[in-house]
């Protein structure tokens, strides 16, 4: 069977979905691997290392018209689906719930994986996206909102006198969130955490992390694992606390989403407002809308001395790390859905991880 890959949008997308070592380990398998030329040249992977590990470079036109399985980040351009093999299988992340046009429209045979779907068991974690690439984010959002940061971290004392530590507040303690809390704790930081799962409390604590919890909250938390929207008794409750407490804040992080949905308005204006001014909000939610109130996507803001950044590609500044992650994930994914012993693709509708991720 054949396994390809194209090029992505590299203005747009940086990561890749095959790299040399998991093209190796697909080879080792028994596939055979085609991919487009320089499709990992702008993260320093020549052509040469992928030909090296057993790999084919092709056309584009060639790659999708060969290959059974097409592995891609995103969600290729309508372009390129006249020239799709009957019956392939296209994996990916495809964010459905703004996509779901798109994919609706595809007038060909194949069968589609989005893998943001995956259900959140354990069987899953080893092909989980989006744990993978939030640990990244939650790590780069703490690493660039230190950099925009006028003042030092860690508490320093000096002849001269003490520097005091850092205050950062995590907004939802997810993936990204607990990443973040890690890397903010490491590097000297005084750190607090709010989430509206009650689970997420423990978490935090073992690593350090303050859990600023509402009185009287219920857990907030569905079967999957995910964060529900919250009660109006809960907000206006999480308001009260979360004023006070950014009155000390100098950074905030913000992870909170909701699947499918808007991410939650957590920070409001007047909260902002009365932060001081030097402190930094860096908005991981940017590309659902946002956590904070004047968060703009992809720009950097200044309201009343706050710096706030609307970051929704915080994955394009580690490709490399992400690409060796998300590769792995979409290779554990294959072998998932690959009956060794027939050598052929079992579209199993009876495993949780197929009939959840498959959307056409």
């Amino acid at each position: 069977m054949i396994i390809g890959s194209i090029s992505e949008n590299k203005d747009k997308e940086k990561r890749i979905s095959i790299t040399p070592e998991i093209s190796k380990k697909y080879i080792a398998s028994g596939f055979e691997v085609i991919i487009e030329n320089n499709i990992g040249d702008h993260l320093g992977i020549d052509d040469s290392d992928f030909i090296k590990e057993g790999c084919k470079i092709e056309k584009k036109e060639d790659i999708t018209k060969k290959s059974d399985i097409l592995l891609q980040v995103s969600l290729p351009s309508k372009d390129n689906f006249k020239n799709f093999k009957e019956k392939n299988i296209l994996i990916g992340n495809f964010d459905v719930n703004n996509n779901k046009e798109i994919i609706d429209s595809i007038k060909m045979k194949s069968s589609i994986f989005s893998l943001e779907l995956l259900p959140r068991i354990t069987r899953a974690q080893s092909m989980d996206i989006l744990s993978s690439q939030a640990n990244l984010a939650g790590y780069k959002a703490v690493i660039d909102s230190f950099a925009l940061f006028k003042k030092a971290i860690p508490m320093m004392m000096t002849a001269a006198g003490t520097v005091p530590a850092s205050k950062v507040l995590v907004v939802g303690a997810g993936v990204a969130g607990l990443q973040a809390i890690a890397t903010a704790k490491r590097m000297g930081a005084i750190v607090f955490a709010t989430d509206v799962r009650l689970a997420s409390k423990e978490q935090v604590e073992s690593l350090g992390g303050k859990f600023l919890s509402v009185e009287g909250s219920e857990n907030l938390e569905t079967e999957g694992g995910y964060a529900k929207e919250a009660s109006e008794d809960f907000k206006k409750k999480q308001e009260e606390l979360l004023a006070e407490t950014l009155k000390k804040i100098d950074i905030v992080i913000c992870t909170a989403l909701i699947p499918g949905k808007k991410a939650p308005k957590i920070l409001n204006e007047s909260m902002i407002n009365n932060m001081q001014p030097g402190s930094v909000i860096f908005d991981l939610a940017a590309s659902q809308g946002g956590n904070a109130a004047f968060t703009k996507a992809d720009e950097i803001v200044e309201n009343n001395g706050v710096i706030i950044v609307g970051e929704s590609t915080i994955l394009n500044k580690l490709p490399v790390s992400a690409s060796n992650l998300y590769a792995k994930n979409l290779y554990n994914f294959v072998l998932n859905l690959y009956d060794n012993k027939n050598k052929k693709i079992n579209i199993n509708m009876e495993d949780e991880i197929i009939s959840k991720t498959l959307v056409k």
